[in-house]
């Protein structure tokens, strides 16, 4: 199983209610980067998360142990723990 680490951001807008909504998670060449996303995006979205997570793309199987970078706003769970 080819496992490499992978580095997403994962933005939420708005949804019914007070619920959120996700938007397509972007995948992002290393760490530095994704987080710079995140915090770009943190003021005008109502939560931000970029993460680091090893992973087997192909088999889309992922780690349940993942590297927080940068989070900020309002998230779901289980994000949402400090």
């Amino acid at each position: 199983m080819p496992c490499e680490t992978v580095h997403i951001v994962q933005a939420y807008v708005a949804g019914r209610g007070r619920g959120l909504r996700a938007e397509q998670p972007v995948g992002c060449k290393d760490a530095a980067e994704a987080a710079r996303k995140a915090e770009r995006l943190a003021p005008v979205r109502e939560g931000v998360i970029a993460y680091s997570v090893s992973a087997d793309v192909e088999m889309g199987d992922y780690d349940d142990n993942p590297v927080v970078l940068f989070k900020a706003g309002r998230l779901p769970p289980p994000w949402d723990e400090s």
